[in-house]
């Protein structure tokens, strides 16, 4: 017997999937601007082999790149109580977001930077310029502009792995297409819009992402 579609019956929900969405798009916002700043510190002093925090940074980098993100949301959310740091799964879902995408937006970042080529900052050394006003002026916008694309891609798997907050009751929009289909017990058409609306968002993001690249590192992306 032939299967018979029924996304009318998602369409009282409409209103929940709109809110679910929202909260998929403010866990990314805040994500982003703190991941990538994260990722930004980290990637120069690893670079720039600032020590004892480049070793910091390295260690942290392989933990969070070698385990999973679903592992790490967990750790925040069920395994820091036990030490007395408890945190709701609003709190847990951002700190892990944030956590996940500042390690790996660290090895992007230091990967431009070691691009950049020495006779810039040999010239900017020979110009007075200290260590910091050198990675500010010289090394830092360029080598962002080099590796924004893998930046945005990065970003975008972060926004898509935001899914398995569901599983600490984080109402973002898998939560609530997994709630719908509790309800309705008509899965397929759920999950068909929200995997169309994630599609969407991802473009969306991406297309955003690249303009503003675009904007800030002229003649880079």
């Amino acid at each position: 017997m032939a299967y018979e579609f029924e996304f009318s019956s998602v369409l009282p929900y409409t209103g929940m999937i709109a809110e679910g969405l929202g909260r998929t798009v403010v866990l990314t916002l805040i994500g982003t601007v703190f991941g990538l700043a994260l990722g930004v510190i980290g990637g120069a002093c690893r670079a720039w082999r600032i020590q004892p925090v480049s070793a910091l940074f390295r260690i942290y980098v392989e933990v969070i790149r070698n385990t999973p993100f679903l592992v790490q949301l967990f750790f925040i959310f069920f395994g820091l109580p036990a030490i007395g740091v408890t945190m709701n799964a609003w709190t847990a879902s951002i700190l892990a977001m944030i956590i996940n995408l500042g390690a790996y937006s660290t090895e992007i970042v230091r990967a431009g930077i070691q691009a950049t080529p020495k006779g810039q900052i040999e010239a900017a050394a020979s110009l007075a310029m200290t260590r910091f006003q050198i990675l500010r002026h010289v090394v830092l916008p360029p080598s962002l502009g080099r590796v924004w694309p893998a930046l945005c891609s990065q970003i975008i798997i972060v926004m898509l792995g935001s899914s398995v907050c569901s599983q600490i009751s984080m109402e973002e929009l898998t939560f609530v297409a997994n709630f719908i289909q509790s309800r309705n017990f008509r899965g397929f058409e759920i999950y068909i819009v929200v995997a169309v609306l994630y599609l969407v968002l991802a473009v969306c993001v991406r297309a955003i992402l690249m303009r503003i690249g675009r904007v800030c590192f002229k003649g880079s992306v």
